[in-house]
């Protein structure tokens, strides 16, 4: 597939210089302000959540009448608060902007890229894994490799939209008017619009995020604390919210965290890392059904693949992992086998500049925020560019990162199933060039993380099908340009990604937001 060459334009198109080619470059900050937004989805509380049974679960009380001594207060108070202010005041109201949900999934990003790195051996040439209940180490918690990025992003983005589903409807439920509504003296740094105040949906997604991610990134609290108490603090001197608007969005924000982080406590991933003897145990068991086995080859040789159990993770909206499980891969030495073995030596025989770039811009290794992460930083792009106000965002997020959770954790049910051969310990002589990763070949992470996001994002923006779809593509090309995948599991990845994806817009297209 030939590279496009417009991913050089991307941030001048989308109106934000934020891409990157090199691979250990963290995210960059899109450079906006305020968003004039294209609606503001006043039947907002009335979508359907993904945690709560409804909006109206987490029950807020009734604030005080606009003309209460009580209101008449608090909006002097935040008149007198967006006077004189510092010059690191400003930069935090120019930084948060009214779409804060961007900030907060640049953030996520960031940490997922800061701890992507695969502990090292220790001295006797062990390993130590990493250890939520240890989290300082060494090696540090966590290992934010794809799996664990993809749920860091899912949780994080339901825990928003169920967060903000609330806010609407409490908002639309009580209708206290905007503050520089009420009172126009109160100067406002953002893009006026008729949504109401209360609750602030700026502090529901502070505290939540905050909360999720320390929850996440456990080595990271005093970073995230400090980040979400400039967020909050922003929200005054922005002149968005009193007092008392901001405190029932910080509940909604608290009641939600709870909630979400009480289904990953019990989704199974603590699991998901097995001990060498299950490792060997999974590895036999496919080496006596299908007669192979994927042998790791790295040296020195850590005692077991990458999160073995991730595919026995709960899923967010496929009924059970083995209804998307792909079929049987060719066996190797088979007719299929060997004319997809044969394109990987042709392709590394006459390899192509413009096959390597694709192949190196995708790679998504060590010290980056992982495929997963590439989706998430698309969406935010078309979000600015549709001028998405933050609920139609976080649902943005959430559908697309729960679809992605659940192709990775299909993927890695057929990964470990099937215990797949890479292509370097199959095809004598073979040598990559992007290294090979700690897990089985079948199928492509790549390709099923790209295909769910991207059929997530084409149901969302119609008009940007194409473009996400041969997106998808390409990541899942880059893998056979690299040597890491047979051409077989990057299809059979696409189509996997595809299928597990629709069971994520079927539930879409049932939640009132359309």
């Amino acid at each position: 597939m030939k590279n496009k060459i417009f991913k050089i334009f991307f941030g001048a198109f989308f109106g934000v210089s934020i891409f990157f080619s090199c691979e250990n470059d963290l995210p960059t900050r899109a450079e906006f302000t305020s968003i004039d937004f294209s609606g503001l989805d006043e039947n907002g509380g009335t979508w359907a959540p993904v945690l709560l049974s409804s909006a109206s679960e987490i029950v807020v009380d009734a604030p005080t009448a606009v003309n209460s001594t009580e209101y008449q207060a608090e909006l002097s108070a935040l008149r007198s608060a967006t006077q004189n202010l510092s010059g690191s005041q400003v930069e935090a109201v120019q930084y948060w902007t009214n779409n804060p949900i961007l900030r907060w999934n640049e953030i996520a990003l960031e940490l997922a890229a800061k701890y992507n790195l695969i502990p090292g051996p220790n001295p006797d040439g062990t390993y130590t894994l990493p250890n939520a209940a240890n989290p300082a180490g060494p090696p540090p918690f966590p290992f934010a490799h794809p799996p664990y990025t993809c749920r860091m992003l899912a949780y994080l983005s339901v825990a928003q939209f169920d967060g903000l589903i609330t806010a609407w409807h409490y908002k639309y439920t009580y209708n206290r008017p905007a503050t520089y509504a009420t009172d126009t003296t109160i100067p406002y740094a953002y893009t006026k619009n008729s949504l109401p105040s209360f609750p602030s949906d700026g502090a529901v997604i502070a505290v939540v995020s905050r909360d999720i991610l320390i929850a996440m990134f456990p080595l990271e609290k005093d970073y995230l604390q400090a980040k979400a108490a400039e967020h909050l603090g922003s929200l005054t001197w922005s002149g968005s919210s009193v007092q008392s608007d901001i405190a029932a969005g910080e509940y909604i924000g608290t009641e939600v965290k709870k909630i979400a982080l009480a289904r990953a406590a019990g989704d199974g991933m603590k699991n998901a890392q097995t001990p060498k003897p299950k490792s060997d145990s999974i590895k036999a068991a496919a080496l006596a059904r299908f007669g192979w086995q994927w042998d790791n080859l790295e040296s020195p040789v850590r005692p077991v693949g990458l999160t073995p159990l991730f595919g026995k993770v709960k899923m967010w909206n496929v009924p059970t992992v083995e209804e998307v499980r792909p079929v049987a891969p060719p066996a190797p030495g088979s007719p299929a086998f060997e004319k997809d073995a044969q394109e990987l030596r042709d392709i590394a025989k006459n390899l192509t500049d413009n096959q390597r770039k694709i192949a190196n811009w995708w790679s998504d290794g060590l010290s980056t925020y992982t495929p997963p992460g590439h989706w998430n930083r698309l969406a935010k792009d078309f979000m600015i560019k549709y001028k998405m106000n933050p609920l139609r965002s976080a649902r943005t997020f959430a559908y697309m990162n729960m679809a992605i959770m659940d192709a990775g954790i299909s993927c890695w049910d057929a990964k470990y199933y099937y215990h797949y051969p890479r292509p370097i310990q199959t095809i004598p002589g073979f040598k990559t060039i992007l290294g090979t990763p700690n897990f089985p070949s079948y199928t492509s992470g790549h390709s099923t993380f790209s295909a769910a996001a991207a059929e997530v994002l084409a149901y969302i923006f119609p008009a940007e099908a194409t473009f996400c779809r041969d997106w998808a593509q390409e990541a899942a090309e880059s893998r056979i340009y690299g040597g890491i995948h047979y051409r077989f599991d990057a299809e059979i990845g696409i189509d996997q990604g595809q299928k597990v994806a629709q069971y994520t817009i079927d539930k879409a297209k049932l939640d009132n937001a359309n």
